[in-house]
């Protein structure tokens, strides 16, 4: 076989590889069920512990345009007020509210009031933020408001993947809150169609923020 055939014979090799992929690994029935009783305890510890906050960093994109910047998010209950800076632009809104409606602030007029904070925001800003829900999965946990959660986890026992009302939720890094006793997530991903929110946990604390 010519030089030319042998190379021919390896990409084609390489290609029909790249397509077949590599099997995805199943996690043994019994590391799932310990996973998801460890999920279970975890959601309850959440259930108990409705005032947090954290301090982070956050990039946005809505498949045309992007931005990123610090987040800084306290939630009391129903509750929230998320705060977000881009040093760069030197850009900065406000968002508070609860179930009953949101108000923003820190765009140019006088500031906005909505009954839902996502559609506040889509319109106000063109980002596609799902702010209500956010506060159950930036925890690890679904939104017990929305369609029941599809959850994967990863051989660490860890929450994977959450797919909610739409949206993918991808977790890559845990970390363990002394406060609490478990594990809380650093990173996460979340995606829907265009919309992309990309969040970094610096700093979590449970309770009221320190003033």
């Amino acid at each position: 076989m010519s030089a030319g055939r042998v190379w021919m014979a390896l990409a084609s090799a390489i290609l029909l590889t790249a397509c077949v992929g590599r099997p995805v690994r199943q996690q043994p029935p019994a590391a799932v069920a310990m996973a998801e009783q460890v999920q279970l305890a975890r959601v309850a510890m959440l259930a108990g512990h409705r005032q947090w906050s954290l301090q982070g960093r956050v990039a946005l994109s809505n498949g045309r345009n992007g931005g990123s910047g610090r987040i800084d998010w306290q939630q009391d209950g129903a509750r929230y007020l998320v705060s977000l800076s881009a040093p760069i632009t030197r850009q900065s809104w406000r968002l508070q509210g609860a179930a009953d409606g949101a108000r923003l602030e820190g765009l140019e007029g006088v500031p906005r009031l909505g009954a839902d904070a996502e559609t506040l925001l889509r319109d106000a800003t063109g980002w596609e933020i799902p702010v209500n829900a956010l506060a159950s999965w930036v925890r690890g946990a679904a939104d017990a408001g929305l369609p029941q959660a599809v959850v994967q986890y990863g051989s660490d026992g860890h929450l994977s993947n959450l797919r909610q009302a739409g949206w993918s939720i991808d977790y890559s890094d845990w970390r363990t809150q002394p406060a609490l006793g478990i594990d809380l997530p650093a990173r996460l991903d979340a995606t829907r169609e265009g919309a992309r929110v990309r969040l970094i946990v610096d700093h979590w604390q449970e309770g009221a923020p320190t003033p």
